[in-house]
């Protein structure tokens, strides 16, 4: 039987089947899988745990040999199987189909193995993992499921997030659910359980305790360029990520070009703040609609292209800080 990562829980619920398969090149839903059936196996009375690593020359027997002795501490076990290469080979494939020919009812067999290849899937010993137990695979969670993977896990914490947290985080834990998976437990460690601010949360994954990131783009709107250029430099020598400033400066950018937007079409900003959750200051809205003011919306423009700059000198171990200072000198007065 198949099933997805998302419905073991109400699985485990029913019962513990003879054989899991867990396959997949995302560690951390790997290791979560893999937790939640240890942990419910135990509950059901499954005190031991043997681990077997098929790695070159392993004793294949082995595994016949496991299932048939006795347990010299508990009366049920778990014999946990782990397929590096992500194939048994002949004499491994061989191995597991007779296990599953008559499997012991005092032991659980957890396989874990990488991506499986469409082949694998068409195997014999495949089949019978699938027909005697259950098969998990598990796939990276896309860019687009990030925010609701980070907003449940922020929820399974105690941990209330905004919107704009939630992307925040998902774009600096992109394609790494570990350390999206670290930086919530950071929060609910540091803050406890309730609401955790922007600024909170931002300052927990720059391993910043002050706010100098959102000053930085307060100065640059209000036409202070050379506070801003002191600030980022500072950003710069204390070893802030340049991942989180660029995300502060896109903000805002994107944000004023926005405005500049809307006055270009003679609509009051209002209109643009009131789509932004949380809300935004009062003097906030002030400072962004006297920004937009200042520049002709092509500058903005300019400056949302320079911002893609910036993100492929991180990708391309260039130098995002001289882009930044230079979005930082186009925001001064046209």
């Amino acid at each position: 039987m198949k099933i997805r990562p998302d419905q073991l829980h109400s699985h485990l619920q029913q019962g513990i089947a003879p054989v899991y398969l867990l396959s997949g090149d995302e560690p951390q839903q790997l290791l979560e899988c893999g937790d939640a059936i240890r942990h419910s196996a135990r509950s059901h009375g499954y005190d031991e745990r043997q681990v077997m690593e098929a790695v070159t020359h392993f004793d294949w027997g082995s595994l016949a040999a496991e299932a048939a002795s006795l347990s010299l501490f508990a009366q049920r076990r778990i014999l946990e199987l782990r397929i590096p290469s992500g194939k048994p080979g002949r004499e491994g494939a061989k191995a597991i189909t007779d296990y599953l020919v008559t499997p012991p009812e005092d032991t659980l067999l957890l396989i874990i193995l990488p991506k499986l290849e469409g082949s694998q899937k068409n195997s014999k010993w495949f089949k019978t993992i699938d027909q005697s137990g259950v098969v998990i695979q598990v796939w990276p969670v896309k860019a687009a499921e990030l925010p609701r993977w980070i907003q449940n896990r922020a929820q399974h914490h105690g941990l209330q997030l905004s919107r704009e947290s939630i992307q925040f985080l998902a774009q600096q834990t992109e394609g790494n659910l570990i350390a999206a998976d670290q930086e919530i437990e950071k929060l609910r460690i540091t803050h406890g359980v309730g609401n955790i601010t922007l600024q909170e949360v931002v300052a927990s994954a720059s391993g910043s305790a002050h706010f100098t990131i959102f000053e930085l783009m307060d100065a640059a709107l209000a036409g202070e360029t050379a506070r801003a250029l002191k600030m980022i430099r500072t950003l710069k020598a204390e070893g802030t990520p340049e991942p989180v400033v660029l995300w502060s400066v896109a903000r805002e950018v994107r944000l004023a070009a926005s405005v500049a937007e809307a006055l270009s079409r003679r609509e009051p900003p209002a209109a643009v703040f009131k789509r932004q959750k949380p809300p935004l200051w009062q003097s906030r809205q002030q400072l962004l609609t006297s920004g937009a003011r200042r520049l002709p919306l092509q500058r903005w423009y300019g400056l949302i292209r320079k911002l893609a700059e910036a993100d492929q000198a991180i990708k391309s171990s260039g130098d995002p800080w001289i882009v930044m200072e230079k979005i930082l000198l186009g925001m001064r007065r046209a």
